[in-house]
């Protein structure tokens, strides 16, 4: 399966919604990395205060070269959110992005709509991973 994302910045909420897909080689993941950027610059908020929700449940086995490009983008610091919340079909697909997001304090879900509801909740109580 090719390569294939959706941003969509939701002003309202400084959120930013990503829903990726598909098989990513390094041309992928920097044409995704160039369109994230874009997006955040749609957003309201200053510097690292939008959240983010990562659809990731269409996506494959990533190449270690791909993990690690996707690794470059979550620490990057100007890409930096203040709550990140991955939503994940399989094991093997959440232990791949555990490593690439390893340092961030990000929470992973199974349904979309707990991980909007855990990234939108004011209160910054904890909910298990």
């Amino acid at each position: 399966m090719q390569a294939d994302f959706r941003i969509i910045a939701d002003c309202s909420n400084n959120l930013i919604d990503l829903q990726i897909c598909g098989f990513y080689s390094q041309a992928d993941v920097i044409r995704f990395s160039a369109a994230y950027d874009d997006a955040l610059t749609r957003l309201d908020c200053g510097p690292n205060e939008h959240l983010t929700l990562v659809d990731m449940r269409g996506m494959q086995i990533q190449p270690q070269t791909s993990v690690g490009a996707f690794r470059d983008i979550l620490s990057d610091p100007h890409k930096r959110s203040r709550r990140l919340a991955f939503v994940v079909a399989t094991s093997l697909s959440r232990m791949q992005i555990k490593r690439a997001a390893e340092g961030r304090d990000a929470r992973y879900f199974t349904e979309i709509e707990a991980a909007r509801a855990w990234l939108l909740d004011e209160d910054e109580s904890e909910v298990p991973t």
